[in-house]
């Protein structure tokens, strides 16, 4: 006999997508048994219509609200800008607007770009002539290039489109396959849907003209024809002196020749570069694997940036990396928030937006290999990580700030330690 409980403890249900946001907060609730206190949570509304959000993702039932802060000190390319970074992480913003500041006499980020576009695959499998089946399609580069152009007249119209063409043939356990590559230029999109209906436009003339059979028809992003590029010099005077300059160089190149400290260099570099990417409604998933993919492109796992002293003696920093952002389609287009952030940062090409958050990654990471190499990452993170574990552990108004600088103080900087300096603190009240 099945009863109501199992029943309600089921994941099938039915129609799921069908219900009104109100009504999945409750098929939900009962199902994970869940208090009110989390119920009314969920129902909470945020600054996005929950009538847009809806329709932005499949069974919604509530949204999740990251803090978004402005790293100032911010001049690249010559133009002050402030920039709004999404990120729960503490000392991220912070990071960066130091960093900035302490090169901002000296010229702030200097970027360049190599271009807006972006590339989909189409694979052919069971081809018995895979040379020949390569030459075959790249003979056939004007037609190619009419059939993606006439996907996507409006983007053509905006001086984008179809740019060139590859073929490659990859081995593999299951043998030789045929990839071609279309190149496009996405102009301010990031361009994904652009290239993919172009792409599986494409695919059945390629197997037509081959006799293979197509199977995957999707973009790479691997955006390596979208690589973007920023460098900043900071005095050592500025930076604390000729030692500290130093510290920083060799903990630069122990990332670059060790894959595990590399990772760890890398992702705090993506916590700057990944906030703004989200502040502004761009793929941030598509972002970091890209990054990371470009990383390991001479086949080792590296920095995505580069350290040197320079004749002066003071310290230069590089970065470069494939950023496929876009400032039209998408969320970037219906999200009011979104809007209102790009709005900040005053762009007026994808492009542009991609060479400041270039920017905001270097500084990113002078930031966190400069604590690293002097005082310690723990020191100013867990300073602001204080706050939040005095949040958690009941404090309020003035309380927080003082219950972070006791347990700061003690260096027993976790929720229990919280607890009692908070306990201790209303007792004297």
């Amino acid at each position: 006999m099945v009863t109501d409980e199992a029943i309600q403890r089921t994941s099938r249900i039915s129609g799921f997508h069908k219900l009104a946001v109100e009504e999945r907060i409750e098929r939900i609730a009962r199902f994970a048994n869940l208090a009110d206190e989390h119920r009314r949570q969920l129902a909470v509304p945020s600054n996005i219509d929950t009538h847009l959000a809806d329709h932005m993702i499949e069974n919604l039932v509530t949204t999740i609200a990251i803090p978004v802060g402005i790293a100032t000190n911010m001049r690249v390319d010559g133009r002050d800008v402030l920039v709004p970074m999404a990120t729960e992480e503490s000392s991220v913003v912070a990071a960066v607007g130091n960093a900035a500041r302490q090169c901002y006499d000296a010229g702030g980020f200097t970027t360049s770009m190599s271009g807006t576009e972006m590339i989909a695959q189409i694979q052919l499998l069971d081809v018995p002539d895979p040379e020949r089946a390569r030459l075959l399609i790249l003979e056939r580069r004007d037609e190619i290039e009419r059939i993606c152009n006439a996907c996507d007249p409006m983007l053509v119209g905006l001086g984008g489109g179809f740019r060139a063409l590859e073929v490659r043939l990859v081995d593999t356990p299951g043998g030789r396959m045929v990839i071609t590559h279309i190149i496009v230029d996405t102009r301010d999109a990031m361009g994904a849907n652009a290239v993919n209906s172009m792409a599986e436009r494409l695919a059945p003339d390629i197997a037509a003209w081959t006799g293979g059979r197509t199977l995957l028809r999707i973009l790479s992003n691997l955006a390596d024809r979208r690589v973007v590029r920023a460098r900043a010099t900071w005095t050592a005077e500025a930076i604390g002196g000729e030692s500290v300059r130093d510290a920083m160089i060799a903990a630069y190149q122990f990332a670059d020749n060790d894959p595990y400290r590399a990772a760890t260099h890398n992702k705090g570099i993506m916590n700057g570069i990944s906030a703004v990417v989200l502040a502004t409604g761009n793929d941030t998933r598509a972002v970091e694997s890209g990054a990371h993919a470009f990383a390991a492109r001479t086949g080792r796992y590296r920095s995505l940036t580069s350290w040197e002293v320079t004749s002066e003696g003071n310290l230069s920093g590089a970065i470069e990396l494939p950023l496929a952002v876009g400032l039209v389609g998408g969320a970037v287009k219906i999200h009011p928030t979104a809007r209102a952030l790009l709005a900040i940062l005053q762009v007026e090409t994808a492009g542009e937006l991609a060479r400041i958050i270039a920017a905001v990654g270097l500084a990113q990471n002078f930031g966190a290999m400069k604590a690293l190499a002097t005082e310690g990452i723990q020191r100013g993170h867990m300073s602001l990580h204080a706050q939040n574990l005095a949040f958690a552990a009941g404090a309020a108004g003035p309380e927080v700030a003082e219950v972070a600088r006791r347990i700061v103080e003690l260096r027993t900087i976790n929720e229990g330690a919280a607890r009692a300096a908070l306990a201790e603190l209303r007792e004297r009240a």
